[in-house]
């Protein structure tokens, strides 16, 4: 990579806009360490539910959260996030999981005890001699790093994504979830000002990744 040495990419945009498939090839690309925040969210809401505490015990879930070791499993050119044993996989995913992560990652105590941590894999980018850092979610460019030196905010029509969802095997309320999103008081889906927009509704995978990729190598030269 020419021009700047470390770069920081931050993706953000509702379920199905791209962000995931898009980020994943922009690390291969670009030699970026690749992290899913929105996994960090799904990963406590998981270990919330598994712990059988109620979604609306805002007490006992900060308390829960203090019991939880976090830890980070790099495997590739991707990171993970770790709470312990056993470490979260295919279950984040559920039907349980994904009606329940937008009233966990809506709660301030949540963001806040996950925010040095996600902050943290720039670090840890650095450390394991990538070339910069990718994180994809809905806060990324305007809370964790609203600093990056790319911020792209991804879109698509609903019943696209909804069709994109049901092709991945998965049944999401796309629309109730945006409300979610973008209505709670705390880190707001947004597109903040200086963000990119990227309509990805009628392009294909290779078409958006090539968009970004050749925005990223003009702006590093």
């Amino acid at each position: 990579m020419m021009g700047k040495n470390f770069i920081v990419v931050a993706m953000d945009g509702g379920a199905a806009t791209g962000k995931s498939s898009t980020s994943k090839i922009l690390s291969d690309r670009l030699g970026l360490l690749y992290v899913n925040s929105g996994a960090h969210y799904r990963s406590l809401t998981w270990a919330i539910l598994q712990e059988g505490i109620p979604l609306d015990r805002l007490e006992k879930i900060e308390a829960f959260l203090k019991s939880l070791k976090v830890g980070v499993k790099i495997e590739g050119n991707e990171a993970h996030i770790t709470l312990g044993d056993p470490i979260p996989g295919k279950e984040i995913r559920s039907q349980t999981v994904n009606e329940a992560v937008s009233h966990i990652a809506a709660i301030p105590g949540v963001r806040k005890f996950l925010l040095p941590h996600q902050k943290d894999y720039k670090k840890l980018a650095r450390q394991h001699s990538f070339k910069g850092l990718i994180m994809e979610g809905r806060d990324v460019g305007t809370v964790i790093f609203p600093d990056a030196d790319f911020r792209f905010f991804l879109v698509a029509d609903e019943e696209e994504r909804t069709r994109r969802r049901q092709g991945e095997g998965q049944i999401d309320s796309i629309g109730k979830r945006d409300r979610l999103d973008k209505r709670r008081e705390n880190a707001p889906l947004f597109l903040s000002e200086g963000a990119i927009e990227v309509d990805t509704t009628h392009l294909t995978l290779p078409e958006v990744a090539k968009e970004l990729t050749d925005f990223i190598l003009a702006g590093i030269k």
